[in-house]
């Protein structure tokens, strides 16, 4: 027989091993109610213009290279190669001759899982596109008062951006047309795209097809092509079937030992939730977390030093220096590298440098990163790396100071964000097309 003492022991283990996931403040379930729901014809014409370079000043790259099926929605590498490139992810090259690039693309390419859900609010690493009514056409962005009505999400806001990067799709002044106009602004960019889109006659007849207020080429405008690829984005990348996903719908079975006592850290000892909260795992706000610097950096107009202080060139409060959005979490062991500019090459690296960052920011290596070979940027690629003063001031600006985490913790914590990964998520709707309407080849 059990003694009183043994009894108590007995029930207090119990306790011990139901209580904290009783106690968790888990999100609700996902449901297909929670995303914005597109139109099947527009969700296909998107998927189109998502994998053709029309979109781009030389006709060289698409939206695809950087946000690639073989990459689940990103391109697999630090810092990417944009305009001017070939190929993709760590074997894209940096062109040759008068096509070859200046630098690299300055942030990582992120993922595009689940971002037509209904509550996104916030797109980029600095949060310079998000939901508002501050200029009347419901978005804050670059753009300004000169963003278009009428799009359909802030995913669709962020789409007219890329197309007027210099870097990414439009190329260098005196290079094409589009280029010249974007160096003048984006809204000098888009009625050139769309002038290529209506020359196009199966475009055109698509975009009637997709949209009720389109009835003849003229009709088309930069709205219906950036609402029809955020419709393609938006539905392809939707993807919430995963052991968590499960557990969170009553299966208690769906997670394995290792992965329940991670998600108990993670909303519970390690306070990972506190950023990482709600549907989405993320509270969109921005977090400097000391990644070391490398890359061209994101530079500021009359800024002495190529570097990317994040936030703050956006919402100019100088607290905001060297925050970053906080990234959304479901699929994330399918989108290394990690970080804004892809420091981390794993996810126990990136896990590990949220409890240890200054070790983790000392410790940090140039191989670490994930770069494609480019002869010509080598001598420059880490040179803010091999500046002490900006090194030290991004150190000064950690706003996270986590509780210390053992090795077996942040191994929990790591398998409990592989249990993320959804069962389908290698398996998307559409794909990638063989052809596009334009004949351009597809990457």
């Amino acid at each position: 027989m059990f003694s009183v003492r043994a009894k108590l022991h007995v029930c207090l283990l119990s306790l011990a091993l139901v209580t904290p996931a009783v106690a968790l403040d888990l999100p609700d379930p996902l449901t297909l109610d929670d995303f914005i729901q597109f139109e099947p014809a527009q969700v296909k014409l998107g998927q189109l213009l998502f994998y053709d370079k029309i979109l781009s000043g030389n006709r060289n790259i698409e939206c695809a290279t950087c946000h690639h099926q073989k990459f689940h929605g990103g391109d697999g590498v630090s810092l990417g190669i944009g305009e001017g490139g070939a190929g993709l992810g760590m074997d894209r090259t940096g062109g040759a001759g008068h096509d070859k690039i200046l630098e690299r693309v300055p942030r990582n390419a992120p993922s595009l899982w689940n971002l037509g859900h209904k509550d996104v609010r916030v797109m980029f690493f600095d949060g310079r596109v998000s939901v508002s009514n501050d200029y009347g056409n419901g978005f804050r962005t670059p753009a300004w008062i000169f963003l278009p009505k009428g799009l359909n999400s802030v995913l669709a806001a962020q789409v007219l951006f890329p197309m007027a990067s210099e870097i990414e799709m439009a190329g260098q002044p005196g290079e094409n047309p589009i280029a010249g106009a974007a160096f003048e602004g984006a809204h000098y960019v888009w009625p050139l795209v769309v002038d290529r889109i209506r020359n196009i006659e199966p475009y055109v007849q698509m975009f009637i097809d997709a949209f009720d207020n389109v009835n003849e080429s003229s009709d088309i405008t930069i709205v219906e092509i950036a609402n029809a690829i955020a419709a393609f984005e938006g539905t392809e990348y939707r993807n919430f079937d995963s052991p968590f996903d499960k557990y969170l719908e009553g299966d208690k079975t769906a997670l394995n030992d290792a992965e329940k006592r991670g998600m108990t850290l993670f909303y519970g000892k390690a306070r990972c939730s506190e950023c990482h909260s709600g549907p989405l795992m993320s509270d969109q706000s921005f977090r400097a977390l000391a990644l070391p610097p490398f890359g061209p950096g994101r530079t500021l107009l009359n800024d002495p030093i190529s570097r990317d202080v994040g936030r703050v060139a956006v919402s100019d409060v100088p607290e905001d220096a060297y925050r970053f959005r906080v990234p959304f979490l479901r699929n994330i062991a399918l989108t290394a590298p990690y970080g804004h500019n892809g420091a981390m090459p794993t996810l126990e690296a990136m896990v590990r440098h949220h409890f240890y960052p200054l070790e983790s920011n000392a410790q940090w290596r140039a191989r670490m990163a994930m770069l494609p070979p480019v002869t010509w940027l080598a001598s420059s690629d880490f040179d803010l790396l091999d500046n002490e003063v900006e090194n030290n001031r991004i150190l000064s600006r950690i706003d996270i100071d986590l509780p210390p985490a053992t090795d077996t913790e942040i191994a929990d914590i790591v398998a409990f964000l592989n249990a993320l990964t959804g069962e389908t998520a290698l398996k998307r709707p559409l794909g990638r097309p063989e052809t596009v309407p334009s004949g351009l080849p597809v990457d």
